[in-house]
């Protein structure tokens, strides 16, 4: 009788899939969601904001699409710090990610109740919560293709919405003075710019959690960072344009309510259709974002499971038939109900610290790895594996110390607790290690005899 065949991920996933995903999990419309608050800490100095943010995230994503050559596993940050520095602060980094991945489906989930709300008043928004949760768990443990596919469409569908919104920005074009509006500000100082840039960064989230798919990624090692690139200047022309095009059309704007300005900036352009088809497509895309969160989520606690960090026998399962982590997905799933009791601020700021502590670790994963322990140190390596990456280093930290003293409480408990466990755990894992040693040295002991 043979060995039993260990089920493993199945790899089927093209650039083109990888690459919906990514731009799924960050969902382009959220360019709309946060564009009032965006639009008023720039000072209406949008594009300038965009900008500045494109250049900041850029040295984030080129680090990441530097470490998924070296290390084209499915841990994401989790995997690169653990490999590039050591196995406790790669802990700390995968606990702090889990913390972002753990929450996007809570978000996507309390989005989705309060929009369908919205609009059906009749039917609460519980029910819609706890219905996005099954479909989403159902068509993750069908198939990474399946939802890809999916992905892909929806991601069309939020990308035709945003260049249709453009052509009727461009309907009202009126002459030359209107293409040099957006610059010709400048009484509003960098700082405010760069007030409006840390919250803008928001909006490109998500394009790191294409480096927890690598093991179902055909050529994962040039597929992945190519993907992350290519997610990232996807995503930067869409806002850079679009921003451009507002403020080319609208120098000066005020909103009754800066949670939903993107809302009235539909009926300003388009009147009440464009408004009733903007609802329609963000209800697709926090569909999307759903989905794909759970994806990542599910993928990241498989790796964890299989490296023992998490009980081994449940989290680093995979089911026979489908080769997805089902286990993790259900679990992801029940922890998604947290929606129905928890506040969309709450869940915002756990993302954004799980997150941004993430992108900092993996910055200096790049530095650890490739400057100092490969020495890879002529000319341009310097500037490639230490320059760019202090820079977005440097960067992300400055954003840590922007956000409120809350989240940063918050992250920290979640860190400390994290830390705690893995401690008690490789504690309890070394000493049933030191206690089958000695009883194989006194069985080995007693044969002797």
């Amino acid at each position: 009788m043979g060995m039993k065949q260990e089920v493993t991920l199945r790899q089927s996933l093209t650039l083109v899939q990888v690459v919906a995903l990514g731009l799924a999990w960050m969902t382009p419309m959220i360019y709309f969601s946060v564009f009032g608050i965006a639009y008023d800490a720039s000072k209406g100095m949008i594009t300038e904001a965009y900008s500045l943010s494109v250049i900041a995230i850029f040295f984030t994503a080129y680090s990441y699409s530097i470490m998924a050559k070296i290390f084209p596993g499915s841990g994401s940050s989790y995997t690169y710090v653990k490999q590039s520095m050591h196995p406790i602060p790669g802990f700390t980094v995968g606990w702090a990610i889990l913390l972002d991945y753990l929450f996007s489906p809570i978000i996507a989930c309390l989005t989705f109740g309060i929009y369908l709300n919205a609009q059906f008043p009749a039917v609460p928004a519980y029910v819609w919560i706890v219905l996005l949760n099954i479909v989403l768990a159902i068509v993750n443990i069908a198939g990474i293709k399946f939802s890809a596919s999916l992905s892909k469409i929806f991601v069309l569908f939020q990308i035709v919405f945003i260049a249709i919104f453009c052509i009727y920005l461009i309907r009202g074009f009126n002459g030359f003075e209107e293409v040099v509006q957006p610059f010709s500000n400048l009484d509003v100082g960098l700082p405010t710019i760069l007030a409006g840039a840390s919250i803008i960064c928001f909006s490109f989230l998500g394009f790191d959690t294409v480096s927890t798919l690598a093991e179902e990624t055909i050529n994962a090692k040039k597929t992945i960072p190519r993907a992350i690139m290519l997610i990232i200047l996807i995503a930067s022309i869409l806002y850079v344009v679009t921003s451009y095009l507002i403020q080319m059309s609208y120098p000066a704007m005020s909103f009754a309510n800066l949670d939903s300005a993107g809302f009235e900036l539909m009926k300003m352009a388009g009147g009440a259709t464009l408004g009733a088809i903007f609802t329609t497509v963000l209800i697709f895309a926090i569909f999307t974002q759903g989905l794909t969160s759970v994806t990542s989520v599910s993928r990241l606690l498989y790796v964890l499971g299989r490296d023992s960090i998490l009980p081994k026998k449940f989290f680093g399962a995979i089911h026979p038939k489908y080769r997805t982590p089902a286990n993790n997905i259900v679990l992801v799933s029940i922890i998604s109900l947290l929606s129905l009791t928890i506040s969309l601020d709450m869940a915002v700021k756990f993302v954004s610290f799980g997150a941004l502590t993430s992108f900092a670790f993996v910055n200096v994963s790049v530095i650890a790895e490739c400057y100092i322990k490969r020495k890879m140190r002529s000319w341009n390596q310097t500037i490639q594996y230490l320059i760019f990456p202090l820079a977005g280093a440097t960067f992300i930290i400055w954003l840590i110390t922007l956000m409120d003293t809350n989240a940063l409480m918050l992250g920290s408990i979640w860190l400390a607790a994290g830390l705690g466990y893995y401690l008690y755990r490789t504690k309890v894992s070394s000493a049933f290690r030191t206690r089958g040693s000695l009883l194989e040295g006194t069985s080995a002991a007693m044969e002797h005899e």
